[in-house]
């Protein structure tokens, strides 16, 4: 039971840092993304693939970051002519774009067979309960040291530039600001955050294909920020951990309504994240811990 509670910790604070980084842009910036996960799959199996040539983790880490921001630079200059809803389209046709070629590219990525054997984290302690805690406190001062940068950042001049663009872009050209660049920073400091937590799901899964990277990722951590609160960093951690909470928490409720099949559990579950959805949207849009700077 240590073991189960200790592996979904860690998943949650891998949504947490996707959270984190989906918050900056969207909810202090009003950048719509809906194709967060394709900049966690290319973290993903940038480490991944990095580790498998023998590159030490850390590197190998900082890397996935680098290249998920730099694919993030596009897509951020093309947030300059969109509206939110063209921006939406785009970002989730990039996102498919992205599983397409890791699927069809079997030169780099064996494609639908996936990339097994990736190096865990802490192997060196074997595959156990100490690997596993030390992992999970890699990933707590990961989410701490995002979270002060992020709380640093909003709060700074820089953060109150970018909540500006949100609120009002018109005004802020009008005082002589750029938006442009505002925005394609903040769209490649989001991307690497996604990047880092690819990195991290690549080596505590060990194996990773196309199928694991699908929109329903990025509708997920949408889902958290919307139940926390979007333009308050405590709203990103906390949604993702009714998020996690609620998903493995469901996973039991076929012991107690009898005739349900695993798949169709699953189905209900997912109905369930939708209602959930709908009725923060109806009644809280502001989330639980409402649309503040942090």
């Amino acid at each position: 039971m240590e073991a189960y509670l200790v592996a979904v910790a860690v998943i949650a604070l891998i949504y947490m840092l996707l959270a984190i980084g989906l918050n900056l842009q969207y909810g202090y910036t009003g950048l719509v993304n809906f194709g967060h996960v394709a900049f966690y799959a290319i973290g993903a199996y940038a480490s991944a693939l990095l580790s498998l040539k023998g590159w030490p983790l850390a590197p190998a880490f900082a890397v996935a970051m680098l290249l998920a921001g730099l694919a993030a630079y596009p897509i951020g200059l093309l947030s300059l002519r969109l509206s939110d809803d063209y921006l939406a389209v785009v970002t989730l046709g990039f996102s498919e774009t992205v599983r397409l070629v890791i699927q069809q590219e079997e030169w780099l990525t064996r494609g639908v067979q996936g990339l097994p054997g990736i190096p865990r984290l802490f192997q060196f302690l074997g595959v156990g309960q100490y690997a596993d805690i030390a992992t999970l406190g890699v990933l707590i001062a990961c989410n701490v040291v995002a979270i002060g940068l992020v709380t640093h950042l909003v709060r700074s001049p820089y953060g109150r530039l970018i909540q500006a663009v949100r609120d009002d872009e018109t005004a802020v050209q009008a005082l002589g600001k750029d938006p442009a660049r505002v925005k394609v920073q903040v769209f490649m400091l989001g991307a690497g955050l996604a990047g880092l937590a690819g990195a991290f799901y690549a080596h505590v899964i060990t194996y990773i294909s196309p199928d694991q990277f699908l929109p329903l990722v990025t509708f997920y951590v949408w889902i958290a920020i919307i139940i926390g609160g979007p333009g308050r960093t405590s709203g990103a951690v906390i949604g993702s951990l009714i998020l996690l909470v609620f998903l493995e928490g469901s996973r039991f409720a076929r012991d107690f309504v009898p005739g349900v099949s695993e798949v169709q559990m699953a189905s209900v579950r997912l109905a369930l994240v939708g209602l959930a959805l709908i009725l923060f949207t109806i009644y809280r849009p502001q989330g639980i811990m409402g649309r503040q700077n942090l």
